[in-house]
């Protein structure tokens, strides 16, 4: 069964090693195999991962998109660790990201790792607000 996405006017999508961007109409693809595939707004790159679940989640993406998990590990590991030091309450989280890159399942730790951010924004919230700040 083919994968159906949608692309808005001008959004880009990677799919495999090539970026594709749409031109000034709405467009549907209907995409069939087994290349890794990213919409614009799920791509972060070395500049927007200006937070530390931001990078776990940009080593994972690299991970997902090279389809090999062996080059980034030890920087995956290296980075998850000092996460969950500093906030011991994410580890079910990164457990979930864990379990998904043990089997394989590079889309599935994507999406988990995607969890962390939205966790690291609260907790962020929660102490600004602690704090009194806006």
């Amino acid at each position: 069964m083919a994968l159906k996405v949608e692309l808005k006017p001008g959004e880009r999508i990677i799919l495999g090693e090539c970026v594709i961007t749409n031109d000034n109409q709405r467009t549907r693809l209907f995409i069939e195999g087994d290349a890794p595939i990213l919409r614009e707004k799920d791509i972060l790159t070395p500049e927007t991962a200006d937070t530390p679940a931001k990078r776990v989640y940009l080593c994972v993406q690299l991970m997902y998109l090279e389809r090999d998990t062996s080059k980034l590990r030890d920087e995956y590991f290296t980075l998850v660790g000092d996460f969950v030091r500093a906030a011991p309450s994410s580890l079910a989280i990164v457990d979930a990201v864990n379990n998904a890159i043990l089997t394989n399942a590079l889309y599935k730790a994507l999406k988990e790792a995607k969890h962390l951010i939205e966790f690291e924004t609260r907790l962020i919230e929660h102490a600004q607000r602690r704090a009194g700040i806006r």
